[in-house]
Parts: structure tokens; C-alpha cells; sequence
């Protein structure tokens, strides 16, 4: 398992701890600082490399809370939009990467604009490209 994003005090000690015990990769927000998504992505799936299928589950609470307000546990600091759609590319464009979902919306909260459905959508969007070669 591999986690991205994770932001700085997002976890208790205890989580963290249970995370390394589980042996559990974890590529922090601030560690992203820099990369490119092709580089985090590579990263990641490196890191899996002995696996033959992969499940992405995209918690769209990695992005920033201005980006995301229905996610409730988003907080400042996240991604933005464009850098998990181009990660959600990076990581879709590899065979390995078989399955998806998409997580932490509460549809009920979002903005007059829809940006957060209208991101997720986007993430559909970006993983039928990468699959398909667009």
C-alpha cells in the first residue's frame, strides 16, 4: 500500500506508527513539493512493483479545502486541482492499475459551482485518457 499527500498533522503518532508497522509507503504532501506527478507516480508504483493488479482509491480530500469544500476533512495546503488530475493520469496510465474509486464527497455540502463533483468528474475523465491513450 502506498499512501500520496498525505498532509503535515493530518495523523495522530499512533497512525503513523501503525502505518510503519504495516510497512505501509507514505509519500507526504511536502514530500510532493517540487515533483512532478510523473515522478510521484513513478514513486508510488515502484513501490508496488510486485503487485499485477492495483486499486487507486483517490480520497479527493488530498486536495486543497479551497478546491474541495465537499470534503469535509479537506484542510489547507492540499493539492490542487490540476495536480491530482495529472497524478490520477500518471498513476491510471500504468497497466497495473486496474481499478478506482473516488471518496470523501458529500455531494450535499458542495459549492454553488459543483467544483467538487465537477473535479471527481474530471478524475473520471483523466483515468478513461490514460487508459485509453488519449
Amino acid at each position: 500500500m502506498v499512501q500520496i499527500g498525505i498532509s503535515d498533522f493530518a495523523n495522530s503518532e499512533f497512525y503513523a506508527e501503525r502505518v510503519k508497522s504495516y510497512g505501509i509507503k507514505v509519500i507526504t504532501r511536502h514530500e510532493c513539493e517540487g515533483k512532478s506527478a510523473k515522478e510521484i507516480a513513478e514513486d508510488a508504483l515502484a513501490a508496488l512493483s510486485h503487485c499485477t493488479h492495483i486499486y487507486v482509491d483517490i480520497d479527493i480530500d488530498v486536495c486543497d479545502r479551497s478546491v474541495v469544500p465537499a470534503a469535509p476533512a479537506a484542510a489547507p495546503g492540499g493539492f490542487s486541482a490540476f495536480e491530482l488530475r495529472e497524478l490520477v493520469f500518471q498513476l491510471a496510465q500504468s497497466k497495473q492499475v486496474t481499478t478506482f474509486d473516488i471518496t470523501e464527497i458529500d455531494a450535499t455540502i458542495d459549492s454553488s459551482d459543483q467544483r467538487t463533483l465537477r473535479l471527481a468528474a474530471l478524475c473520471i475523465l483523466e483515468i478513461a485518457a490514460a487508459k485509453t491513450g488519449k
